[in-house]
């Protein structure tokens, strides 16, 4: 097995990279700083057949055609560009269209796949909550089955794509019941927007991903069909859990964008920037910094793209759930690192919100949080290496 991108994926990549370079580049300063979700860009993104990736060609996605490595090879692009539309895009198929795709039935998929890979719609996944993010377990929403219905109650928090202009529906994990070991049983429901209840709260005011659509969302007395469960009843935790293994890959690979857009201006900047009569790329403290963020991209790329070539060879689970998590700790702690690094380059520049780097700088830490803390991540490797660590 070669983890080299083909000459097709190297293809797909320049395509996705003139658009992003046209469409998002000379606007993201200003969306950044209005904290604008840019509804008509994540729609040209949709034209262009990005969220349909990994979707099956009866719903217009991209069927046999398509493959997880060309979804990270999309985000990487975007997220060199701008974070914020990355993260959309990893979110709007990653957290929305996926978890239909795997786990939908074939009602549910045709009510609501061919809006979401047509990226005309966006679906949000509503796992955290205040008290339960790495402690999934701890979910407090509840839905109680009714006659033919779910009622919803509870709340989550910084959900990605669930309270914008066209966000369809949101999956979120509910205790639905005790299983006989006395844990909590977890189940996942559709909840469409508008539904009488449900409330996307105003929108988080983030350090980072301003351009990007997030909200603390409650649920009070939410009626669905009971045909709105995504999946087996009880089986919302091993679902999450899976669809959390394909985001990691995705992360990883908007990290591989972050540290390649830090190389990028870091280069360009040293070779540019005069000081003592020559550019400041000839002094070595800075020539070698940046020389370190060439090592930092080619090893984060190489896992990532190892990651997910196993997805997309159906590797054993086993071995792609720990690749993902190898490339997820090491690219995410990687691309902090390289905003730090590159301010450092720029210097007093890197401080002033007029220079990206600044915008990558607070884009970044997210990145080491986001589908699994940092910490997180060291626990399952650990796991996978067979120790019984808590």
């Amino acid at each position: 097995m070669t983890f080299e991108l083909s000459r097709e994926h190297e293809e797909f990549r320049r395509s996705v990279r003139e658009f992003a370079e046209a469409e998002i580049a000379p606007y993201v300063a200003q969306w950044d700083r209005e904290h604008h979700f840019p509804v008509d860009v994540v729609q040209q993104m949709g034209k262009l057949g990005l969220f349909g990736l990994t979707a099956p060609e009866e719903y217009g996605g991209a069927g046999d055609e398509g493959d997880f490595t060309s979804l990270c090879v999309a985000i990487e692009e975007l997220g060199r560009v701008d974070q914020s539309m990355g993260i959309t895009l990893q979110a709007g198929v990653g957290l929305g269209i996926n978890p239909l795709v795997n786990f939908g039935t074939k009602e549910q998929q045709e009510t609501w796949l061919p809006a979401l890979v047509s990226g005309e719609k966006l679906a949000g996944f509503g796992l955290t909550e205040p008290g339960a993010g790495s402690d999934a377990g701890a979910t407090r929403t509840k839905a109680e089955l009714v006659g033919d219905e779910w009622v919803v109650n509870g709340s989550k928090q910084f959900i990605t794509n669930s309270g914008s202009d066209i966000t369809s529906l949101v999956t979120v994990t509910a205790r639905t019941g005790t299983r006989e070991d006395g844990r909590p049983e977890i189940s996942a429901i559709m909840l469409p927007s508008g539904t009488p209840g449900f409330v996307a709260e105003k929108a988080y005011d983030k350090l980072g991903w301003h351009a990007s659509d997030t909200h603390p969302l409650s649920f009070t007395d939410v009626h669905v069909p009971a045909d709105h469960l995504l999946g087996e009843r009880g089986r919302g935790y091993a679902q999450f859990l899976a669809t959390l293994d394909d985001g990691r890959v995705a992360i990883s690979a908007l990290s591989v964008g972050c540290i390649q857009a830090c190389l990028d201006m870091s280069v360009a900047y040293a070779g540019e920037r005069q000081t003592f009569g020559g550019p400041i790329g000839r002094k070595q403290g800075v020539a070698f910094q940046i020389a370190d963020l060439q090592v930092m991209l080619e090893a984060s790329r190489m896992l990532t793209y190892k990651a997910a070539a196993l997805k997309d060879a159906g590797a054993p689970y086993q071995d792609f759930k720990q690749a993902a998590s190898i490339a997820k700790v090491y690219s995410t702690e990687s691309a902090v690192t390289a905003t730090r690094i590159a301010t450092q380059v720029f210097g007093g520049y890197g401080f002033m919100e007029e220079y990206p780097v600044a915008r990558f700088y607070r884009d970044a830490k997210v990145l080491e949080v986001g589908e699994g803390t940092s910490e997180v991540q060291r626990m399952l490797i650990a796991r996978g290496l067979g120790l019984p660590v808590e």
